[in-house]
């Protein structure tokens, strides 16, 4: 077997631990759903009509994993750095053109994740017709719990919680997803040959708000997990 020469030492590939198994889940693509809660889509300004409307999705780099429990620097050039906590779709199985039907036989397991964002840069790109790329694709900006085992289990309610130093922030139930679990994969995997280790970030509720150097964040989907996130001094 002949090996690759490189000029530097490549990134180990991104992993998340996984319930009851020693070994960990590589990731290779991270997607996230925009706008998928109604009253958070008002709060942003966005209503949606799903009637005539369809899901989007922006991405970010699998290098801006990180686990719950870290302790993440407040990142630069933003003053409002806020917080998006989501339920996280993992796929175990292939699947291209899936059917809403066969959906769940793509789904590993799910995680409970935050989705951070300089909320400032976003907005701003926002108005302008610009990417989100600067908002979203944060260095470590991308928090992931350990994963659950739930092969083919589609999860369609359980409530979704958010505090900040212990003060209640989001408090919402999966079952209000405008799109949902099974309506995700399908859409998404007709833009795209979905693979093992892909993540799918479902959606925020309203709520969403800043946080401070010193701030502790705790999350939780019912049936799946808990995330705890310390925001750290800027660099």
């Amino acid at each position: 077997m002949t090996t690759t020469a490189h000029l530097w030492t490549p990134p180990a590939v991104p992993s998340v631990p996984v319930r009851g198994r020693a070994e960990r889940a590589p990731v290779n693509r991270l997607f996230f759903v925009g706008r998928n809660y109604h009253a958070h889509a008002v709060e942003m300004g966005r209503p949606v009509d799903k009637s005539k409307e369809v899901p989007f999705y922006f991405t970010k780099s699998p290098s801006t994993l990180v686990e719950s429990g870290a302790t993440v620097p407040y990142p630069p050039r933003t003053s409002d750095y806020q917080y998006e906590m989501e339920l996280v779709v993992v796929i175990g199985k292939p699947g291209f053109r899936v059917a809403d039907a066969d959906a769940h036989a793509l789904i590993y397991g799910y995680a409970c994740g935050l989705d951070m964002t300089r909320r400032d840069l976003q907005l701003a790109a926002r108005e302008k017709g610009r990417p989100w790329d600067l908002g979203k694709d944060i260095e470590q900006g991308s928090v992931i719990s350990e994963i659950v085992p739930m092969p083919g289990v589609v999860v369609d309610r359980g409530e979704i919680v958010l505090t900040v130093n212990g003060q209640p922030r989001q408090r919402s139930n999966v079952d209000k997803l405008i799109w949902n679990i099974r309506e995700l994969i399908a859409d998404l995997s007709t833009y795209y040959h979905l693979q093992p280790g892909d993540l799918i970030y479902t959606g925020t509720p309203e709520g969403v708000g800043p946080v401070v150097p010193g701030d502790r964040i705790d999350g939780s989907v019912e049936g799946v997990g808990r995330i705890v996130l310390h925001v750290g001094a800027a660099e």
